[in-house]
């Protein structure tokens, strides 16, 4: 593998990885010829095993050492393939790709400059769909079965993690809006704090130039139906996380908002996502939303142009009460 490569599996910087093999003497067995390092299963242990004494707080020599003696080949087992990767405080993870393991391993350390790095990497080379889908939720998801067995301990964890990510996806540039063109309202109802998902779906909304308007955690009810009632939205995406948030009232309300010229009134299309919605929810004129990549597809599709709109596919701007 390459050093960037690596790097990305392990959740350190490329520079570290240089860093290490010039003071410890910890770099890859063999070089290509014109010197590009290339780094065998057996260099990758010893890594696997730096990291994770490092993680513990074991001095970077002293773990260098370690890890180099008990290096397959160097009488050790320690960094073995029967070692559980990352150790003790290793995220549940499963089969994810490379990149999952090397944020958790970033994660863990609290490393917010490599966590940072490895978003931005996953990001660009796969996209926000899939780098969310594949690399971002499953990372997330281990983080939160981990606080769930080990306490409180690792809400910090999860805090940086969620903090940097929702940094990576602000740093997402959107295209321009469409003139005159309804957007789509998001928001998390009123008690939900959790509005990760629904930043996801702002972002990759704005890398496709679909005006989309974000309201983040927890949006009182008067202040969400104020908004509705003065964007004149496409449609508006509720997000809520458990069913102790949902409120099915609140949807019914939403989608019955109106507004425009008399005889010629619209409304909003309602779309519910997250788990905390149950079947009752909702009415005519709503649609639940499952992923984010199907939830982009809907989305898209209210905003395409409708007869009668013209070629952004914007309403009469008659916004009231």
């Amino acid at each position: 593998m390459s050093t960037g490569a690596v790097a990305r599996r392990l959740g350190v910087s490329p520079t570290t990885l240089r860093s290490w093999e010039r003071r410890y003497a910890i770099g890859p067995a063999r070089r290509e010829p014109g010197r590009h390092r290339r780094w065998t299963a057996g260099d990758i242990a010893r890594l696997e095993l730096m990291c994770r004494l490092t993680a513990d707080g074991v001095p970077p020599a002293e773990a260098a050492r370690a890890a180099l003696g008990g290096a397959p080949g160097a009488g050790g087992a320690a960094a073995g393939p029967t070692a559980a990767p990352g150790g003790p405080d290793a995220l549940p993870l499963g089969a994810v790709r490379p990149e999952c393991r090397g944020l958790s391993r970033a994660a863990v350390r609290l490393d917010a400059p490599t966590v940072a790095e490895l978003l931005d990497a996953a990001l660009a080379e796969n996209g926000l769909v899939t780098a969310w889908e594949e690399v971002i939720a499953p990372t997330l998801h281990a983080v939160g079965r981990k606080w769930a067995t080990a306490g409180e301990r690792y809400v910090e964890v999860e805090h940086l993690l969620s903090w940097q990510i929702s940094a990576a996806l602000h740093r997402i540039r959107p295209l321009p809006e469409p003139p005159r063109s309804p957007p789509v309202l998001l928001a998390c109802v009123p008690g939900e704090q959790h509005s990760l998902p629904i930043e996801a779906l702002t972002a990759a909304l704005g890398q496709r130039g679909v005006p989309a308007r974000m309201f983040g955690s927890a949006l009182p009810a008067e202040a969400l139906h104020d908004a509705v009632r003065r964007t004149g939205p496409r449609g508006v995406v509720l997000w809520a996380q458990s069913r102790t948030t949902a409120d099915p009232a609140l949807a019914r309300s939403v989608a019955g908002i109106e507004w425009g010229l008399r005889g010629a009134r619209t409304r909003p299309a309602l779309l519910l996502a997250g788990p905390g919605w149950g079947a009752d929810a909702g009415g005519p004129r709503t649609e639940r939303l499952f992923g984010l990549r199907s939830g982009l597809a809907v989305i898209e599709s209210l905003a395409r142009p409708r007869a009668g709109t013209g070629a952004a596919g914007a309403e009469p701007a008659a916004y009231g009460s």
